[in-house]
């Protein structure tokens, strides 16, 4: 089986991107992780990656003068390891429309929220404050425009009465580390038909 050779993008520790590698180990799923790359050298995710027998690299964003130069550098290093798919893991850094052009619809990312709600930071926060009695999280395609690409799936938990921002972001990460492996496994495996399938989210409710 000819696998889709995968880049996730890190800014941290990465816990998505263990998901992924993790996922990515079983001889039946569709995608490989060729390469993890951050943004921050002291990135402990690069670590984890390396030990589990990824490439790593790291496009210190504070060494170059501006956006563009940071973001060529960046589409180099990715380049360089035949990526065909790119995802984006907790990388604190907003992307061009330039570089999402490069990569469109080979570019995806989680983000902690049912959007189209809760676009940007403090998600957990604002749905507090909202009263909402639905959150989680999707796997979208990334647009120019922030949090705003078509959707691949997404994931749900029931907000408690008792919830803090803690305890709502930790029930919601435990499903991020769910759906992402199987989002980009139906994007790998050519499952996700673009003309039927986008902005038709698979929404799974946990109870």
């Amino acid at each position: 089986m000819t696998k889709t050779r995968v880049a996730v993008l890190i800014s941290g520790r990465g816990s998505n991107m263990m998901s992924l590698v993790e996922a990515a180990a079983c001889a039946d799923y569709p995608a490989e992780i060729g390469l993890v790359l951050s943004n921050r050298p002291d990135a402990a995710g690069l670590q984890f990656a390396s030990d589990h027998g990824i490439a790593t690299d790291c496009v210190d964003h504070k060494t170059f003068p501006d956006r563009e130069a940071f973001e060529i550098a960046l589409d180099s290093a990715i380049r360089k390891h035949d990526i065909d798919l790119v995802c984006l893991a907790g990388f604190m850094r907003l992307l061009t429309p330039w570089f999402v052009d490069r990569w469109h619809d080979r570019l995806i990312n989680i983000h902690p929220a049912l959007l189209p709600s809760y676009k940007g930071l403090d998600t957990h926060a604002r749905a507090l404050t909202d009263g909402v009695t639905l959150h989680g999280c999707t796997v979208h395609y990334v647009r120019a425009e922030m949090d705003a690409g078509p959707i691949i799936g997404q994931a749900a938990v029931p907000v408690l009465t008792d919830d803090t921002e803690s305890s709502l972001a930790k029930r919601v990460l435990a499903q991020e580390h769910k759906l992402y492996p199987e989002a980009l496994a139906r994007v790998a495996s050519g499952q996700l038909d673009q003309q039927t399938d986008l902005d038709q989210s698979c929404l799974r409710v946990l109870r």
